[in-house]
């Protein structure tokens, strides 16, 4: 007798039990004047709101360091229960849950070095996560957007699809679609 191989267990939809912790998308210091919020929506295929995806974020520091500090997930030492970050120190990872609507929102620091803040999205029905970046129109002009190999080597219609729309001097929207028309390009690592 032969049997079927059982399918592949899908992630989620558990994130908004395990996953967020305490300020996961205030990744800026508290109260720095540099801050810049970067929001959107995590969307699906038919374009309806993913209320239960989280979408982490990494990046180099304003100055283009990458070694970055410890203290995003600070555990009570009486409890062990995640705290969170301390709100002072920079760390470059931050992790935002969707919420009912499927929006996403960080509050970080630009970037240094390169024009983009690496993202990846955990939502149900996903076996792995999805990685992608997030391009800052602003530092596309001023830094090393020129050039990027990647945005290079796709279509426009494509490339559109990684980079923030600014809607004001500090404020980036950037919408994950995660299938469909308009799909946000996803990259592979093997």
């Amino acid at each position: 007798m032969s049997h079927a191989p059982t399918p592949s267990q899908t992630v989620g939809p558990f994130y908004g039990y395990a996953l967020p912790f305490p300020g996961g998308g205030e990744v800026a210091p508290a109260g720095h004047p540099g801050t810049i919020t970067v929001h959107g929506f995590v969307l699906d295929g038919q374009g309806n709101p993913v209320p239960d995806a989280i979408v982490e974020t990494w990046q180099p520091a304003p100055d283009g360091s990458r070694a970055g500090l410890p203290g995003s997930l600070r555990h009570d030492p009486a409890t062990g229960k995640v705290i969170g970050r301390n709100g002072v120190d920079f760390t470059g990872f931050g992790r935002a849950p969707t919420d009912a609507d499927g929006r996403w929102t960080v509050r970080t620091l630009p970037p240094g070095g390169v024009p983009y803040i690496c993202a990846a999205v955990f939502a149900r029905g996903l076996v792995q996560h999805l990685f992608t970046r997030v391009y800052l129109p602003d530092l596309l002009d001023a830094e090393a957007g020129a050039g990027d190999a990647l945005l290079e080597s796709l279509d426009a219609d494509r490339r559109a699809t990684l980079i923030a729309t600014r809607t004001d001097p500090r404020t980036y929207r950037f919408d994950i679609r995660l299938q469909g028309d308009g799909e946000t390009v996803f990259l592979e690592f093997s």
